[in-house]
């Protein structure tokens, strides 16, 4: 019960963030933006039996961080990330990662979920593409990505918390710790680069996974 009043107040509170939309048109795809725009669509029915295509756009580099709601190709409303946007019958959930989507829903007022479908050229329509053509080898990527994040993890958390106690204020106060594990500069920058593209293949397919929040975010350190 407090789950559900939680998710409930979550999105009561997402809702009040929309602003209104000003009805400028979508604009077309891009070849070049797989990395830095997602777009996905939806056919719902209205009250009245109308079907209309809602569409919702996100730009990775826009400092707004903001999700766009089209119907029909015009621009009906803006909100923050996350953000849920009320559409007949329910409501399109939106939520990202460092590395892209984790959640392109829509959740009908009974609890149902449906993924909207992606453009078919953005990282999203060719990832899903790859799943449906070469499904043994989509699936030996995605295991790969996890085993990539795993790795990043074990070999890089011990090497982070050792750069951190060396921090001059907690070494005075806890002490410093020397890793187990200390890897060559290449491999770190290898480590790096396979954590990366492991987090951006999790977030294409919209399989969230745990790590991906978590295996690379000590490279900015």
């Amino acid at each position: 019960i407090m789950f559900k009043t939680y998710r409930r107040w979550r999105k009561n509170r997402a809702i009040k963030k929309i602003k209104p939309g000003d009805g400028h048109p979508l604009k077309p795809y891009k070849f070049w933006q797989p990395f830095s725009r997602s777009l996905f669509f939806i056919k719902l029915t209205e009250e009245d039996g109308k079907t209309n295509t809602y569409a919702v756009d996100v730009h990775y580099f826009n400092e707004d961080e903001t999700a766009e709601l089209y119907r029909n190709g015009k621009h009906e409303a803006t909100s923050p990330l996350p953000a849920t946007f009320p559409v007949p019958s329910g409501y399109i959930e939106v939520a990202t990662t460092s590395y892209g989507l984790k959640r392109m829903h829509y959740v009908t007022q009974e609890g149902n979920e449906q993924q909207l479908s992606p453009h078919p050229r953005s990282m999203e329509g060719l990832r899903m593409r790859l799943d449906m053509n070469f499904p043994k080898l989509s699936r030996l990527i995605s295991i790969l990505a996890i085993l990539i994040l795993i790795a990043s993890v074990i070999l890089g958390l011990p090497q982070l918390i050792a750069l951190i106690s060396q921090i001059e204020i907690i070494s005075e106060h806890i002490g410093t710790f020397e890793s187990p594990i200390n890897l060559p500069g290449w491999a770190n920058t290898a480590l790096l680069i396979g954590g990366l593209l492991a987090a951006l293949e999790r977030a294409a397919s919209l399989r969230n996974h745990w790590l991906i929040d978590m295996e690379t975010s000590w490279w900015d350190s």
